[in-house]
């Protein structure tokens, strides 16, 4: 069977990092904007990483500009911004596309798994988040409104 494992990703140094190496974790795997109407979910995905990431829990962020222009910079102005507004300390990875002919193979499979509302595929905002347990599996995909404490009982539930 078919798990994230399976894949490969860069991280905002364009290293790649298989992600093999977060087995046995489990994921909430977010793209990200830095001039958005959602960004001050930073604050609440960083409590939360910081809740857990010492239960092995651990959180994706992938920077997209492809909603309204809203993540404009490249990698290194956007982890510049995450680590002075918020102090994140989550991975932070390469900006990709999540929709169209060039999204990301990563988010075409999670999309694959677990479609949105209406069995639609497409991301429709920034902040849609995918949760995966520690066989990385898909197993549950919040809409862009959904705060990120709103979700800490279904993270619990896999920890």
């Amino acid at each position: 069977m078919k798990t994230i494992y399976n894949f490969s990703v860069q991280d905002a140094e364009l290293q790649d990092i298989p992600l093999k190496d977060y087995k046995d974790k489990v994921l909430l795997v977010v793209n990200v904007a830095s001039y958005c109407g959602l960004t001050y979910q930073y604050e609440s995905l960083e409590k939360l990483y910081k809740k857990y990431q010492n239960k092995d829990f651990e959180i994706l962020a992938f920077p997209c500009n492809q909603f309204a222009f809203q993540e404009p910079g490249n990698n290194k102005d956007i982890k510049k911004f995450c680590d002075s507004k918020y102090g994140i300390t989550f991975k932070i990875f390469n900006k990709i596309n999540v929709n169209g002919s060039k999204e990301d193979p990563f988010y075409t499979f999670l999309k694959e798994k677990k479609p949105g509302v209406g069995g639609t595929k497409p991301i429709k905002w920034n902040f849609t988040k995918f949760l995966i347990n520690n066989n990385g599996e898909v197993v549950n995909r919040f809409g862009p409104q959904v705060e990120p404490m709103e979700i800490e009982s279904n993270i619990l539930e896999l920890l």
